[in-house]
C-alpha cells in the first residue's frame, strides 16, 4: 500500500520510469491483497473489481501520482499510496490469522516482483557480456534501468510495508499474531500510527530500520 525510496536524481526519463514502476508495483501489491482476501473467503474486493492488474482500479491520483511526483521533483524521500483494498474480516475463515495473511500478501508480491526483475536484469547483463546485445543501444539501456528500478523500488516497498506499525501492512500482520492484553495495547496505537510513522521518518529512525535489511536483499539480488 505504501511506497518509500531514498532520494532520486530527477530528469524526465527517470521521473517517467519511476512513476511507471511505482504504478505497476502498487497495482500488483493491491491486487495481491484483494486476491488473497478472495481466496480466504472475503469477496468484498472481488465484487468491487479489485482483483485486477488494471492500474485504474487501484489508482489514487493524489497518493500514486501527484504526491510522489512532487516529492521526486523536490528531491525528498518519495512516499505514495494506492487506493486501499477493503477487507471484511468477518467473512474470513479465521479472521485474525487470515487478516494477517491478507496483509502479508502485498509485501510478498513485491518481493516476488523484485526477484523476477533481478533475474531478468542478470539475464540482460549476461546477453550484453556475451555480445548478443549492444549495451549502448538506448532500448537495452532503458530496459536495464527499468529492471534495476523495479528491483530497488519493490525491495523498499516490501520492507517499508513490513514495519510493524499501523497503517502499514506489518502492523496488520502483528495485530493478527497478538493475543490478549498485548493485542489490546497494540490496537490503541492505530489512531496514532500515521503520526508515529511520520515522526520516525523525520527523525531518521525509519531509515535506520529499513536500510540494513534492504541492503542485504539488494546485495543478494543485484
Amino acid at each position: 500500500m505504501w511506497y518509500a525510496v531514498g532520494r532520486l536524481s530527477v530528469d524526465i526519463a527517470s521521473l517517467f520510469i519511476t512513476l511507471v514502476v511505482l504504478l505497476f508495483s502498487l497495482t500488483v501489491h493491491e491486487a495481491a491483497h484483494a486476491w488473497s482476501a478472495h481466496r480466504l473467503g472475503d469477496d468484498t474486493a472481488w465484487s468491487l473489481g479489485r482483483v485486477s492488474l488494471n492500474p485504474a482500479v487501484h489508482l489514487d491520483w493524489i497518493g500514486t501520482v501527484v504526491f510522489p511526483l512532487a516529492a521526486m521533483i523536490s528531491q525528498v524521500p518519495v512516499i505514495g499510496w494506492a487506493k486501499p483494498v477493503p477487507v471484511n474480516t468477518a467473512r474470513l475463515g479465521h479472521p485474525r490469522r487470515d487478516a494477517a495473511l491478507v496483509a502479508a500478501a502485498g509485501p510478498a508480491s513485491n518481493l516476488v516482483l523484485a526477484v523476477v526483475a533481478a533475474l531478468l536484469l542478470h539475464g540482460l547483463v549476461a546477453l550484453v557480456a556475451a555480445g548478443r546485445l549492444e549495451g549502448g543501444v538506448p532500448g537495452v539501456a532503458y530496459a536495464g534501468t527499468v529492471l534495476q528500478t523495479m528491483v530497488l523500488s519493490n525491495v523498499m516497498l516490501a520492507i517499508f510495508n513490513l514495519v510493524p506499525l499501523p497503517p502499514l501492512d506489518g502492523g496488520a500482520v502483528v495485530a493478527g499474531m497478538l493475543r490478549g492484553p498485548a493485542a489490546v495495547q497494540f490496537a490503541r496505537i492505530r489512531p496514532y500510527g500515521f503520526f508515529v510513522l511520520y515522526g520516525l521518518m523525520l527523525t531518521g529512525i525509519l531509515s535506520m530500520l529499513i536500510t540494513p535489511p534492504a541492503r542485504v536483499l539488494l546485495s543478494w539480488l543485484l
